[in-house]
């Protein structure tokens, strides 16, 4: 009696470790997921913003030279 009461304690226990390895694997595989989205979308944010910066920096050269302004 005493053994089963071991036993089925500790299936109990290893079944928790189990799904907290699960869910830990879970969470380390969702981590790296976003990790490896995010690094290429961040590369294209800073490009579309120094394209922005280039293109406004274009038009205000172009104001200033239309209203008579030194370059």
């Amino acid at each position: 009696m005493a053994e089963d009461i071991k036993t089925s304690g500790q299936d109990k226990r290893n079944q928790s470790d189990v799904v907290k390895g699960d869910f830990s694997t879970i969470l380390i595989g969702v981590g790296t997921l976003l990790d490896s989205t995010m690094a290429p979308l961040s590369k294209i944010v800073a490009q579309a913003l120094d394209s922005l910066t280039v293109v406004a920096k274009q038009i205000l050269e172009g104001v200033n030279s239309s209203i008579g302004g030194k370059k």
